[in-house]
C-alpha cells in the first residue's frame, strides 16, 4: 500500500510523536509498503519518503523534557493550513491510507480526524468523535463513571479564574492529590501536591495558559495499563515505578520506570483488568476498526480505578502498547500491520 504517516504535530507530545513516526515508517517498510514521512506542522512536511524495502529510516529520540509551549500558535498555524489545502493535503489525498502518529493536541482530540474525514481520506485509528470523548478528561471520567466504570473523585480548577474553589480545597484537605491538565497526553505537567499554597504556587505558574487543571487523589496502590485492538484485549502491563509519579521524564527515558508485561497479578484481577479496558474502550465510542491503551491506579486497598484512555497511544520503541504486544507474541511489525488492517477492512 501507500502509505503517509502523520507524526510531529503541535502538541507537547511532538518529540514523542516524531518517535513514533520514525518506528512506524521503519515497520511498514520492513513489510513491504511504500511510505512517506510528513510532520504537518513542519516548515519543510515531508521528512522523509517515498521509502521502500531496503530503505534505511532515522527514528528519533524522544527528549528528557517534553518541548516548550512558546512556539505552539505557529505549529498550529502551519498544521491547519497542511491539513485543509496545499501539498499535505494532497499527499494525504493520493495515499492509499494515512497513518496516524500525531500524539496529543490536535493529533487526539478529534481536530486532525475531523480535517481528514472531511477531505474523505481513510487514517487509522478512531474517529474524531470517540477522540474527543476520551481527550477531556473530566468529561471522560464522567462518561466512564455513567457506564459503571470505577473512577476517583475529582474537580476542575483553572488557575486564570483565580481562588480555588471549595471542592478542590476539600480533596487537598484529604489530600495528597494530583493536579494535571484536563486535557493533555504522556504525562506531560503532571504534579503531586501535598499543600493549599502548593497547589496556589503551582496555579500561579499555570495562570497564563488559561487552561484547566484537572484535581484528584493521589492513589497510592500499583499502575496499570491495558491496551485494546480491534477486537483483541492484550495483556496487562504493570508500571512499576522509581518516582511517586509516571510522569514524562519517567515515561521516555531509561531507568525511570519498570514495565512488566504480563504484568505479576492473580488471573482474576487480569481479567478483571481486561475486562474494565474493554468496556472503557466501548463506553467512549470506540470500534471495532480503532485501538486504545486504558491507565488504571491502584487505591489504598488494591482497588484499581480507571484514569484515563488514551485515542492514539505512543508507538516508540519503548512505549507500552508495543510492550503488551510482545506480551500478546506479536512482533511491533504485526501490531503496525493489525492497526492498517484495523483502518482497511
Amino acid at each position: 500500500m501507500r502509505i503517509v504517516i502523520l507524526c510531529g504535530g503541535e502538541s507537547p507530545e511532538r518529540d514523542v510523536s516524531l518517535s513514533s513516526g520514525g518506528s512506524v515508517a521503519q515497520a511498514l517498510v520492513g513489510l513491504g509498503h511504500e511510505v512517506v514521512l510528513a510532520d504537518p506542522a513542519a516548515e519543510v512536511p515531508v521528512l522523509a519518503g517515498p521509502l521502500h524495502r531496503g530503505d534505511r529510516v532515522e527514528v528519533s529520540a524522544v527528549g528528557k523534557e517534553p518541548p516548550s509551549g512558546a512556539d505552539r500558535r505557529r505549529l498550529q498555524r502551519r498544521m491547519e493550513a497542511a491539513l485543509t489545502s496545499g501539498p499535505v493535503l494532497e499527499l494525504c489525498r493520493s495515499a492509499d491510507l494515512v497513518f496516524l502518529a500525531l500524539h496529543g493536541g490536535w493529533g487526539e482530540d478529534g481536530r486532525v480526524q475531523e480535517l481528514l474525514g472531511r477531505a474523505g481520506v481513510r487514517f487509522t485509528g478512531a474517529g474524531s468523535t470517540a477522540c474527543a470523548a476520551a481527550w477531556h478528561k473530566d468529561r471522560a471520567q464522567a462518561t466512564l463513571g455513567a457506564a459503571g466504570l470505577p473512577v476517583a473523585e475529582r474537580a476542575v480548577w483553572r488557575p486564570a479564574a483565580g481562588e480555588v474553589p471549595q471542592d478542590v480545597r476539600r480533596l487537598v484537605a484529604a489530600g495528597p492529590v494530583v493536579a494535571k491538565p484536563v486535557a493533555d497526553g504522556s504525562s506531560v505537567s503532571v504534579h503531586r501536591i501535598d499543600s493549599l499554597p502548593q497547589l496556589e504556587l503551582l496555579g500561579d505558574e499555570l495562570s497564563q495558559d488559561r487552561a484547566d487543571l484537572l484535581v484528584e487523589p493521589f492513589l497510592p496502590g500499583r499502575e496499570f495499563t491495558v491496551a485494546v485492538v480491534g477486537d483483541h484485549v492484550l495483556p496487562v502491563v504493570e508500571i512499576e515505578l522509581t518516582t511517586p509519579l509516571f510522569d514524562y521524564t519517567a515515561k521516555y527515558q531509561p531507568g525511570g520506570v519498570s514495565e512488566v508485561c504480563p504484568a505479576p497479578v492473580p488471573a482474576a484481577f487480569a481479567s478483571r483488568l481486561q475486562e474494565l479496558a474493554l468496556r472503557a474502550h466501548e463506553a467512549l465510542g470506540f470500534d471495532e476498526h480503532a485501538y486504545s491503551r486504558t491507565d488504571f491506579r491502584c487505591d489504598a486497598a488494591g482497588e484499581p480505578m480507571c484514569m484515563e484512555v488514551n485515542a492514539l497511544p505512543g508507538l516508540t520503541a519503548t512505549s507500552l502498547v508495543p510492550l503488551a504486544a510482545t506480551g500478546a507474541g506479536w512482533t511491533y511489525p504485526e501490531l503496525v500491520q493489525r492497526i492498517v488492517d484495523l483502518a482497511v477492512r
